[in-house]
């Protein structure tokens, strides 16, 4: 029984807190709630993640629970601190799968689908390719840095077992939300336009010229014009994903100012 008093009790909660902390904000979020990634290694790096934070992030012990309904109460909260901040970075991705999605669908894709290893779902090849790059271009950012600076700053700003919904914090989110349209939209509206004017011009040529099959001659065009147009279209993400990683540390203090109930 010696062996068990190696383990100090305080520094045991300690951790414990932060390992939850840690915990539901990794597996909030897209990258890491993949799964692709298994699930022992989430676990290893929410506990390396953890021991590397209880030491030095501030954490009140009197805020661990001592009974199941309170501990219920604590991992309810550090859920919806996780889900809030997770869900501002989902709905960009779902900005950009969107996007892929219409024009997949304008180009004839509709009935081409590809397994999605997020979420296990069939979704287009050009929503998951257009996904990609989006990933690629926020690590590359040092995006994930800033999910971790976030992490870090989350203690300060919103207690262990605190979370407070706010009407803001209500708005903010609703607003990040109707946004998703607009911004998926802005992405694929130039090869959206591009594909219409294509059908119109094989409507038009269907009208003066009935003997020819337009069918067959339209359908390998759109997909040639669409997979040439979006190429082009990845620099427009590029360029969107750049602004959204410039402001998203903005954005998650935000989040955290207001949920610690600031």
């Amino acid at each position: 029984m010696d062996i068990l008093n190696i383990i100090d009790p305080v520094q045991f909660r300690t951790y414990m807190l932060v390992l939850l902390r840690v915990s539901v904000f990794l597996f909030m979020f897209p990258i890491f709630s993949s799964a692709v990634f298994p699930a022992t290694l989430k676990m290893g790096l929410a506990m390396v993640i953890s021991l590397l934070f209880y030491s030095v992030v501030p954490v009140d012990l009197t805020r661990f629970p001592l009974d199941a309904i309170s501990t219920g109460l604590l991992i309810l909260a550090e859920a919806m601190v996780g889900l809030t901040l997770g869900l501002c970075l989902r709905i960009f991705f779902g900005a950009v799968q969107l996007a892929g999605q219409v024009i997949g669908f304008q180009m004839g894709f509709a009935m081409i689908n590809v397994v999605d290893p997020q979420s296990g779902a069939n979704v287009s090849i050009m929503d998951q390719l257009g996904y990609w790059v989006c990933v690629v271009v926020f690590l590359m950012l040092n995006g994930h840095h800033i999910i971790i600076s976030a992490l870090i700053n989350s203690f300060e700003l919103v207690p262990v077992g605190v979370f407070m919904m706010q009407k803001i914090l209500m708005v903010k989110l609703l607003e990040l939300a109707g946004g998703l349209f607009l911004l998926a939209v802005k992405i694929g509206a130039p090869v959206i336009a591009a594909l219409f004017f294509v059908s119109v011009g094989f409507g038009l040529v269907s009208k003066f010229a009935p003997q020819m099959n337009v069918m067959i001659v339209a359908f390998p065009l759109k997909i040639v014009a669409g997979l040439f147009l979006f190429g082009l279209t990845l620099e427009i993400i590029v360029i969107v994903t750049r602004e959204y990683v410039e402001g998203f540390k903005r954005l998650l203090m935000y989040l955290l100012f207001f949920a610690g109930g600031g």
